[in-house]
């Protein structure tokens, strides 16, 4: 490994679930590395281990075996509340349904992570405001879920997932309840993001999508199978 520290490093990270008598392996020895500012797709069938992999890249799952180190610590081994804190601070979430809390305005559903964080009550507008006017709906900021397009809940959920200023964000098929054209503009905001120097991890079954990003890893049966681009 030559030059700086990956941001992301896995190596040799099993992942087991028992049912019952029987335990399903759901990753088996996967290693991926991954740079600080890179864009990266993850691809596979279904039952390939997409899932499993995001939840503990996100720090909601923790491997059976192998190691996963985020910005040179280790964290496969925190604990609950330790593993809390690191999904505050260092990672952002986008997923497919948005996840939106319907009882708050967007910009209400912004500052929540600020909330949890801990930041200073007197930030938490101006920061939520500034997130909101990077993806394009601060004129949006007073409404509430449902009042929403398709695309301004997304852009409203990545607005949410930056305003910790994390450093990973993690997608999750963050098209995949978007038209097309509504899905390009995400799309889009994706790889403008990632131009600002943002480090993404997209996990997609869209092929279109995934060509936005510098390389794609793919996994079959638990394991990586044929990476594509530069290591």
């Amino acid at each position: 490994m030559t030059g700086p520290r990956p941001l992301v490093e896995l190596n040799a990270v099993t992942k087991v679930y028992p049912r019952g008598t029987i335990a399903v392996r759901a990753l088996a020895g996967v290693t991926l590395h991954i740079r600080a500012g890179e864009f990266v797709a993850v691809m596979g069938p279904s039952g390939s281990g997409k899932s499993t992999l995001l939840s503990i890249l996100g720090c909601l799952d923790r491997p059976t075996d192998g190691e996963y180190w985020l910005g040179g610590e280790p964290v496969a081994g925190l604990d609950d509340l330790a593993l809390s804190r690191i999904r505050n601070r260092s990672i952002g979430f986008v997923f497919q349904s948005f996840h939106l809390i319907p009882e708050l305005t967007v910009l209400e559903n912004v500052q929540t992570p600020l909330l949890y964080g801990g930041v200073p009550v007197d930030q938490w507008s101006g920061r939520a405001e500034s997130c909101l006017g990077r993806v394009g709906i601060a004129h949006r900021a007073t409404h509430r879920p449902f009042e929403l397009s398709g695309g301004e809940a997304q852009r409203a959920a990545i607005a949410r997932a930056l305003v910790m200023e994390p450093r990973v964000l993690l997608a999750d098929e963050p098209t995949g309840n978007l038209d097309s054209a509504t899905g390009e503009e995400i799309a889009t905001l994706l790889s403008d993001l990632h131009a600002e120097g943002r480090t993404i991890i997209l996990v997609t079954h869209n092929e279109t999508l995934a060509r936005r990003a510098q390389r794609t890893v793919r996994l079959r049966d638990g394991h990586v199978d044929l990476p594509e681009g530069p290591a």
